[in-house]
């Protein structure tokens, strides 16, 4: 690998490292010993990741947001709406009351754990999954031009985390599982309350505390997180093609870095008693298989010699190549308005000097 090369993926590279592993701090989080220490060590595995971490080399040509933006909105139209519902649906699990599960006077021994702040914000979690995650995909459209690449990547991003964060609230409603701090949120005295008969609890604290108490399985913090980290994970595998058998093992380091961040968000939830392990566990799980799909639904696997790019992109050079050798000039333009001249601009080649078998396709319907 040259130097040229490495100088024209070092702002990427640099930008996804950097923010990967950023002490949280900024956002008002407790300090830890391990945030400190992935802050102080981050310059060397950064240093060492950009020699090794390379993009393909692609040129994808004039696909911007002015040139193509508008045909891709409207391709997907029915799909924003979709978004738009989970939006209204999200805000309507959190306004029902959830299940309130039976609560016994022995089942309160181990629902005694200390009621405390969040070290990680509520209002930090869509910073975490969404922003972040999205500040990447940015980032990347403004170095390569490519609008397939930045609709699709967003599009799924907020599908990941909008029908994570739709799962998660639904089945906390429907659980009513009440959390490791429920004591101290039913009876902020101290002094339990439960029925003569039934030796159910009788909540005297506030209704929203015993209300929000009751949302335990699994964690909303830890699902989100994990939807949108994850997400950004399978993208940066593709985009640095950490599945192109050379070996190189400091790729992994980008794409877990944000896995790691989402799992501190985790461990965050049970060591603040807002949350059990299985509850951490099951949300870990929800959001990254959510992501997967969601993912996948967008981009090829990242070890496809196509893993670098949406489908959407891919289909685009073969439907317009296609499309050659039957239509005119003047209306060979498909229906994202990706003209004959343009595919010329686009080349691809691995780093074993393996050619895209798609783009293979395309050469051939050009020559014949």
């Amino acid at each position: 690998m040259g130097y040229s090369d490495l100088k024209q993926d070092l702002p990427c590279f640099s930008f996804v490292a950097a923010l990967c592993i950023v002490p949280l701090d900024p956002f008002g989080f407790k300090q830890s010993p391990l945030l400190h220490f992935l802050s102080h060590t981050s310059g060397k595995v950064i240093s060492f990741i950009l020699q090794l971490a390379r993009m393909p080399d692609i040129q994808l040509g004039a696909h911007t947001i002015r040139s193509h933006g508008t045909h891709m909105a409207r391709l997907h139209m029915h799909d924003w709406l979709i978004l738009m519902l989970l939006v209204v649906i999200e805000v309507g699990l959190n306004v029902i009351e959830p299940f309130h599960r039976f609560v016994g006077e022995g089942m309160m021994e181990d629902l005694k754990y200390p009621l405390q702040d969040n070290t990680v914000p509520l209002w930090a979690v869509p910073i975490i999954a969404i922003l972040l995650p999205l500040a990447v995909i940015i980032i990347y459209y403004f170095i390569r031009k490519d609008v397939f690449d930045l609709h699709q990547a967003v599009l799924g991003l907020l599908f990941a985390v909008l029908v994570t964060a739709v799962l998660t609230d639904s089945i906390k409603d429907a659980v009513g599982r009440p959390r490791p701090d429920f004591f101290w949120r039913c009876f902020p005295n101290g002094k339990g309350v439960f029925d003569p008969t039934t030796k159910n609890v009788m909540c005297t604290g506030e209704k929203s505390v015993i209300r929000e108490g009751h949302k335990s399985f699994p964690s909303g913090h830890t699902s989100w997180s994990f939807a949108g980290l994850g997400f950004l994970a399978w993208y940066l595998s593709g985009k640095v093609r950490v599945f192109d058998r050379r070996g190189h093992v400091a790729k992994l380091c980008i794409v877990f870095l944000p896995l790691l961040v989402a799992a501190l968000v985790g461990v965050s939830r049970v060591d603040d008693y807002w949350h059990h392990w299985q509850d951490v566990f099951a949300g870990g799980v929800l959001g990254l298989t959510v992501a997967s799909f969601c993912y996948l639904q967008f981009f090829p696997p990242p070890y496809d010699i196509d893993g670098w790019g949406p489908h959407v992109y891919f289909q685009t050079l073969a439907d317009s190549a296609s499309g050659n050798g039957t239509q005119s000039s003047s209306s060979n333009i498909n229906c994202l308005g990706v003209r004959p001249a343009e595919l010329e601009n686009v080349y691809i080649q691995s780093h074993n000097g393996v050619v895209s078998p798609m783009l293979n396709g395309v050469e051939s319907g050009r020559r014949y």
